[in-house]
């Protein structure tokens, strides 16, 4: 048990790569997390430009097809979340969903999820919070916006205002809680089980539960969107 606790703290520990020389402003460590996250962006580019390479109006093959049918299904699920005045947000939403999908199953090819780094799942929030705070003064203006702070009542004020700073901290710590406490969970159950069992329990807590957390965490920013520009 003390070598599980061992590499507990090792994953909670930011890993440094490699090590930027600025020269004005230091040393700047490139954390492990950072660099899978390259990654990930990398290969969904790659894949992004392969399959809309050579668009057609009519007709098209199986590629662009693929393309189509991947476009459509984000469209449809995220769409539905934000309503017909949200869905301007819905490629950013679709590239968050996408990218935290992978970085949750990405532990199956023996890498560490980027998820499991808390500065990752921080700036993730604080991008939605931005999002959902400027979708607000988009609506609204920004009198509107400061209004609605009071609303329904000026004794409200206060914890309106500490909405703002609740929000980012649920989505972050919900996405992170799940995504360290589901490795911790399979640890456990390596250290318990033999080999093969754990098999079953990883395909869940790798994939199922990766996937819906990620769905999570764009459904309660798309929720709040929605509620911003009501």
């Amino acid at each position: 048990m003390d070598g599980l606790a061992d590499r507990l703290l090792e994953e909670l520990n930011c890993e440094t790569v490699f090590t930027i020389h600025t020269g004005i402003f230091g040393d700047i460590g490139i954390a492990e997390s950072v660099v899978i996250t390259w990654g990930i962006m990398a290969v969904v580019l790659i894949v992004s430009l392969f399959l809309t390479r050579n668009l057609q109006v009519r007709g098209g093959g199986k590629r662009q097809a693929v393309a189509e049918t991947i476009v459509t299904s984000l469209d449809n699920l995220i769409g539905g979340m934000l309503g017909e005045e949200g869905k301007k947000y819905i490629p950013y939403l679709s590239s968050v969903l996408i990218y935290i999908g992978i970085a949750n199953v990405i532990g199956l090819v023996g890498m560490k999820p980027p998820t499991k780094d808390l500065n990752v799942t921080a700036g993730l929030a604080i991008m939605s919070i931005i999002l959902i705070e400027g979708a607000g003064i988009r609506k609204k203006g920004v009198k509107g916006w400061l209004k609605s702070f009071t609303e329904p009542i000026a004794i409200m004020l206060p914890i309106n205002l500490m909405e703002v700073v609740i929000r980012p901290l649920a989505l972050c710590m919900r996405l992170f809680g799940n995504v360290l406490g589901a490795f911790i969970i399979m640890e456990l159950i390596k250290v318990l089980l033999p080999v093969a069992l754990p098999v079953p329990f990883s395909f869940y807590f790798d994939i199922f539960d990766g996937l819906i957390q990620a769905y999570v965490f764009v459904f309660l920013t798309s929720l709040f969107i929605k509620e911003a520009i009501e």
